[in-house]
């Protein structure tokens, strides 16, 4: 029996039932206008983390989401990682990551070892699983949307230890990565961006972008604007390691011409380091760096994502704990002629190491994960200067979540309720 990963069955239609209903509420009840629809494929308790990038989508006539996550293991302490895909009739269907001839399965490892995926140009998944100072654990389709093989023999550098893959999907049908590297013995883990060339089908390095001695990165996100320019955002703790982060980050790549930017349009050079970096947000006069594994108190960043506005302006949501204050709120930041502005979206409460951010084509919507109460995850808008949450799984126990929106202008949600083990499917129009 696996007693630790509570296949729990017990209620499973009076929830489904429910979820159904509150799923169709209009906005007036308190929730937003979100249809949910469970995955009906069985969750592991290690799908969780706050960095990742587990949810990809395709399509503007039928449309399409893969959702990467971890399934129960053969045994306790484990997991096995799969793609659930549903495709614009709404059939879904369960795309196991093979090792072999077994499906990849790790050892449950909570913040780390949860997948990130994307589909390149070509139709080929490519999935990251599974690794914390680990040697590379990479999958690809080797046809059209066919279950990812394991290739990590096609990734530059074999003997790099990686942490928090971070993968995104180029207009070109490129496919951009961003890692945290453990194999430099000088007391620092770095931050590295790669490049899958689809038409080579091969991948290589582009730099190291990130590095200062005695701190380690934390990639958070990749996006691409429309000009063809890659944003990306990044926090620093201190090495080796810490729940705790501080000085959140932001650099702009252009691959037309190689360049690294800040979001001024300052030329930079790669890595940039803690003397050079666009610091989004400063450290607090009581802000310290600390070594420690655990989140020692005091203020700090936890999680954050970032999405592009219609003059390709970054827009940042994360969560930043404020002097005085034992709870993380979430934070929005914005950049103009006078630097980042920064505001706060929610503070009422703590919140969950669960946070995203979409561009509707006029506003942004901020999307978190609170700790108690029957509503946990919410959407943010701004009106009239005032940010209003609107709660997008009445009744659900939401403690992570990823969202994107998709070719059709819909923000496609990617929510985990460990408390029931169920990974949902939501549409925000």
């Amino acid at each position: 029996m696996r007693s630790n990963k509570g296949r729990r069955t017990r209620g499973w239609r009076m929830w489904l039932s429910l979820l159904t209903l509150l799923a169709v509420l209009p906005a007036g009840t308190g929730s937003a206008a979100v249809t949910l629809e469970e995955v009906p494929y069985a969750m592991d308790s290690s799908n969780q983390a706050g960095w990742w990038s587990p949810l990809d989508t395709y399509g503007t006539g039928l449309e399409y989401a893969y959702m990467a996550y971890n399934a129960p293991g053969s045994t306790a302490g484990t997991h096995k990682v799969y793609i659930a895909r549903r495709d614009g009739t709404g059939a879904w269907s369960n795309i196991p990551v093979m090792n072999g001839t077994s499906v990849a399965e790790f050892v449950d490892d909570n913040g780390h070892n949860q997948p990130s995926i994307a589909r390149d140009g070509s139709g080929r998944f490519h999935v990251f699983a599974s690794m914390h100072n680990n040697t590379w654990r990479y999958f690809r389709s080797d046809t059209v949307g066919g279950a990812p093989q394991e290739h990590a023999a096609d990734m530059p550098d074999p003997t790099m230890k990686v942490t928090y893959p971070i993968v995104t999907t180029a207009p070109n049908g490129d496919l951009y990565l961003f890692v945290r590297a453990d194999n430099d013995p000088g007391g620092k883990r770095y931050g590295v961006l790669l490049r899958w060339d689809n038409a080579a089908s091969t991948w290589s390095q582009i730099a190291v972008i990130a590095s200062n001695l005695n701190k380690s990165v934390y990639p958070d996100d990749l996006v691409f604007d429309s000009n063809g320019d890659l944003h990306i955002l990044f926090e620093w703790a201190q090495f080796a390691a810490s729940a705790l982060r501080h000085q959140l980050s932001y650099l702009k790549y252009s691959p037309s011409t190689g360049t690294f930017s800040k979001a001024d349009g300052t030329a930079v050079s790669a890595p940039v380091s803690l003397t050079t970096a666009d610091i989004v947000q400063p450290l607090a006069s009581t802000e310290a760096y600390v070594t420690s594994g655990d989140d020692p108190g005091g203020p700090g960043v936890q999680s954050a994502k970032l999405i592009v506005d219609s003059n390709n302006s970054p827009i940042i949501a994360y969560r930043y704990r404020e002097e005085g204050s034992s709870t993380f709120s979430v934070k929005l930041a914005t950049h103009n002629a006078s630097g980042w502005q920064r505001q706060t979206v929610y503070n009422a409460s703590e919140t969950r190491a669960a946070i995203d951010v979409t561009w509707t084509g006029s506003a942004a919507r901020v999307y978190y994960a609170v700790t108690s109460g029957t509503d946990r995850a919410y959407m943010a808008t701004l009106s009239g200067g005032v940010w209003t949450p609107t709660s997008i799984a009445p009744g659900v126990p939401i403690e992570r979540l990823a969202v994107k929106r998709n070719a059709k202008g819909v923000d496609i949600l990617y929510l985990v309720d460990l408390t029931n083990l169920k990974l949902i499917y939501g549409r925000n129009p």
